[in-house]
C-alpha cells in the first residue's frame, strides 16, 4: 500500500523542490560531529569538510547540489502560489513525503512521520514570511543563490557610556577561594534504548526496539550505551548524576539543553515535556536542594525539532506549551523575574552568587534550522538588546557575568553572530564566562578585538555531550573558577572532563581478570579523562591561553593530535592531519560565523568547510 499519493497536477519540478523541503526537515533534526576528509588538500575536489559524508551516513541518496539556484527559484514561486489554498496546501505535502521515500531520503516511515510532523509549522512560517525565491534558496542550497539573512546587516544600539579601560587578568593569590561547577549538556535521553538491538540500522538513530536484531558481523546496543548513532538508556543518565552526587559538592550547575533522543520524526508535544519533566526531576532528586542548576534552552526540546516562532506568534503554533512546563519544573531553581522572561521568550538572567550573574540565552533565535526566522530574524524577542541592557546595569553594579546557552555563537545566523561578537568585545571587562554545548564535541571558540583581531578578549568553552551520539563515550564537564570574595574575576581557571569508557563499562572482566565477558559492569566508574592545565601545559584559562594553544597547535602536531583525541572524548579512530587540522584550527578561532566563512574561503575550501559546520547543529 502507498502511504503518500502524487496528484498528477503536480510536475517533476516540484520533486526537485520537495527532495530540498524534505532534505532540510530531515537533516535539521540530526547532528554529526564535523568530518573532516583526511587526505585531500585544500585544492582537492574532496578536501575540506565534506557534509555528503554525513548525509551518505543517514543513507541519505539525494545530492541537494543538483538543485540549480534557478531551478530552485522557479521552484518555490510555483509553491508561493500553490500554498495559497488549502487544497493546494494537501498537495504540496504529499508530493514532498513521495520525494522523500523515492528519493530514499529516509525509510517510508521515517518520511511519512516527519512530513506530517513538519507539515503545519512549516507552511505557517512559509505562508507568513517575506522570503523572495532567491533568499529561500539560499536557505536551501547556498549562499550562491542569495542571502538568508533577508533583515540583514542589522545592528543592536549599545548605551552611550564609554568602554571601561581593560585590565589584563591575573591569577588569583595562593589559597583565593575557587568555584567548583558542574556542566551538563546534550543528555539526549532515548525512551526507546533497547540492549541488544542493532546498532546499524537504517534509520537516523539506532539502538531501538524498531533497529531490529543485529546481523551476523554487525554490532548491538551495550547495556551503558554504544559506539554508534545511538543515544542514551535513562540509566546511563542516572548513573553519571549519581556519579556527580558522590563526587561534588557543587557550587552550582550549568546545564545546556538537548533533552530528548534525535528521534525527530516522532515526537510530540506530550513526549518532550514528559522528558523535560523527568530529566529536571532526576538532576534536582540527586544533586539534592542545595544545589541550584542554572538552565539552558536546547534546540531538541521542541518539536518539530528546531521549531521556535518568535514571541509575537500566538496560539497553538507558539511555544508557550514548552516555556512554561520550563517554568513550572525549574521555579525551585530560579528568580520570579527570571521565570517571567523564562515564558515569553526562553531566556532569563539571575544571580548567582552576590558579584556574579548568570544570562541564559535561547540561542535557537540565532540558528539557520530554526524555520520561524524566515518570518523575521532580526533579533528575535529583542534578546541581543536585553542582553545589552543587562551587561550595562551589570557593568555599573560592578558584577561579573556569565553567559550561557546552547549553540556556540560562531555558528549562528551571520547578523546575530556579528552583533553578539561586538557586545563581547564591548563589555569584555564584564562577561567572564561563556559556555555552551551543541556540537557533542570538547572544544572552544576564540573571540577577538574587533580593531585588530589579534588581541584575545573572550572564549567560548563548548562541552562535551553526555550522549554517545555518534561514536562517542558519555562524558561531563567541570569548571574551576576563581571563587567567591571580593575582587574575585570569577573567570575560568581550569576545567576537567570525565567520561564512562564503554567499552570497558558494558564488558565485566572474566575469571581472574581474565578476558572480558559479555555482562556489563554493575556500577562502573565515571574517569577524569584529562585536566586542561595538565593535557595542555596551560598556566591558567584565560583568553590568551587558550588563543596561545592554537598557535602551539600550529607548530606542535603532537599537541594537536592529542586534542583531536580529548575533542572526542577518547574515542577516535583516525588522526587528524593537513586540510583537516586547518579546518579545526579555523574553527577555534571563529567566534562569529563571518570569521569562519573567511577562513573558509582563504584555504580554498569553496564554503564547504562553513556548510558543514552550521550542519553539527544537534
Amino acid at each position: 500500500m502507498r502511504l503518500c499519493s502524487t496528484p498528477p497536477v503536480l510536475s517533476s519540478t516540484m520533486m526537485t523542490l520537495s527532495a530540498a523541503l524534505v532534505l532540510m526537515l530531515t537533516l535539521s533534526g540530526t547532528c554529526h560531529p564535523v568530518q573532516q576528509d583526511l587526505q585531500g588538500g585544500p585544492g582537492s575536489s574532496s578536501g575540506g569538510v565534506v557534509f555528503m559524508e554525513q548525509v551518505s551516513r543517514l543513507r541519505v541518496g539525494f545530492n541537494w547540489r543538483n538543485i540549480t539556484c534557478r531551478v530552485c527559484e522557479a521552484v518555490f514561486t510555483i509553491v508561493d502560489i500553490a500554498l495559497l489554498t488549502d487544497t493546494n496546501e494537501e498537495r504540496v505535502i504529499h508530493v514532498i513525503c513521495e520525494a522523500c521515500i523515492r528519493l530514499h531520503l529516509a525509510d517510508e516511515r521515517v518520511c511519512r512521520e516527519i512530513t506530517e510532523l513538519f507539515r503545519s509549522d512549516f507552511i505557517r512560517a512559509l505562508q507568513e514570511s517575506y522570503l523572495w525565491p532567491s533568499e529561500a534558496c539560499a536557505l536551501l542550497v547556498g549562499p550562491a543563490c542569495g542571502k538568508f539573512d533577508i533583515y540583514a546587516p542589522w545592528n543592536i544600539t549599545f548605551p552611550k557610556v564609554p568602554k571601561p579601560p581593560v585590565t589584563p587578568p591575573t591569577p588569583p593569590k595562593p589559597g583565593s577561594p575557587q568555584s567548583r561547577v558542574l556542566f551538563l549538556t546534550d543528555v539526549h535521553w532515548d525512551k526507546e534504548y533497547a540492549v541488544g538491538s542493532s546498532a546499524d540500522c537504517k534509520d537516523p538513530l539506532c539502538c531501538r526496539n524498531e533497529s531490529g536484531s543485529p546481523k551476523w558481523s554487525r554490532r548491538e546496543a551495550g547495556y551503558w550505551g554504544t559506539y554508534s548513532k545511538c543515544d542514551l538508556p535513562l540509566w546511563t543518565v542516572e548513573n553519571l548524576l549519581e556519579n556527580a552526587a558522590r563526587t561534588g559538592p557543587w557550587d552550582w550547575v550549568y546545564w545546556t539543553g538537548d533533552i530528548p533522543a534525535h528521534n525527530v520524526w516522532s515526537q510530540t508535544r506530550q513526549q518532550q515535556l514528559s522528558e523535560l519533566t523527568t530529566i529536571s526531576r532526576l538532576i534536582h532528586k540527586h544533586l539534592g536542594p542545595n544545589v541550584t542548576v542554572y538552565p539552558a534552552i536546547g534546540n531538541h526540546e521542541s518539536t518539530p525539532v528546531n521549531s521556535f516562532p518568535p514571541p509575537f506568534i500566538h496560539g497553538n503554533k507558539s511555544t508557550s506549551w514548552l516555556y512554561d512546563t520550563m517554568a513550572k519544573e525549574w521555579a525551585p531553581w530560579l528568580s520570579q523575574e527570571a521565570l517571567k522572561t523564562l515564558r515569553y521568550g526562553g531566556f532569563y538572567t539571575t544571580v548567582v552568587q552576590p558579584g556574579l550573574r548568570v544570562v541564559s540565552l535561547n540561542m535557537n533565535f540565532c540558528a539557520r534550522e530554526n524555520f520561524w526566522l524566515m518570518v523575521n530574524s532580526t533579533d528575535p524577542a529583542n534578546q541581543l538588546q536585553w542582553l545589552v541592557h543587562i551587561l550595562q546595569a551589570s557593568e555599573d553594579n560592578g558584577e561579573k557575568v556569565h553567559i550561557i546557552g546552547h549553540i556556540p555563537p560562531g555558528l549562528c545566523l551571520g547578523s546575530w553572530s556579528w552583533n553578539y561578537y561586538h557586545i563581547i568585545n564591548r563589555y569584555e571587562s564584564t562577561i567572564t564566562g561563556q559556555f555552551f554545548g551543541h556540537t557533542h564535541l570538547d572544544e572552544f571558540q576564540m573571540f577577538y578585538d574587533e580593531a585588530t583581531m589579534t588581541r584575545p578578549v573572550g572564549v567560548a568553552f563548548i562541552a562535551p555531550s553526555v550522549t554517545t551520539y555518534i561514536n562517542l563515550n558519555p562524558g561531563y564537564r567541570v569548571y574551576l573558577m576563581d571563587g567567591n570574595y571580593k575582587g574575585s574575576s570569577r573567570l575560568v581557571l581550569d576545567h576537567e572532563t570525565y567520561i564512562l569508557n564503554l567499552t570497558e563499562a558494558n564488558h565485566k572482566p572474566g575469571p581472574h581478570g581474565v578476558g572480558l565477558s559479555h555482562f556489563p559492569v554493575p556500577d562502573p566508574k565515571w574517569n577524569l579523562l584529562y585536566r586542561a592545565s595538565e593535557a595542555y601545559g596551560l598556566s591558567s584559562a584565560y583568553p590568551s591561553d587558550w588563543d596561545g594553544l592554537i598557535k602551539t597547535f600550529l607548530n606542535d602536531d603532537e599537541a594537536f593530535q592529542k586534542f583531536w583525541l580529548l575533542r572526542h572524548k577518547g574515542h577516535v579512530s583516525q588522526p587528524c592531519k593537513e586540510t583537516c587540522k586547518t579546518a579545526t584550527l579555523c574553527f577555534l578561532r571563529s567566534g562569529r560565523y563571518e570569521d569562519l566563512e573567511q577562513c573558509d574561503l582563504l584555504n580554498g575550501f569553496g564554503g564547504e568547510m562553513a556548510r558543514a559546520a552550521r550542519k553539527t547543529l544537534c
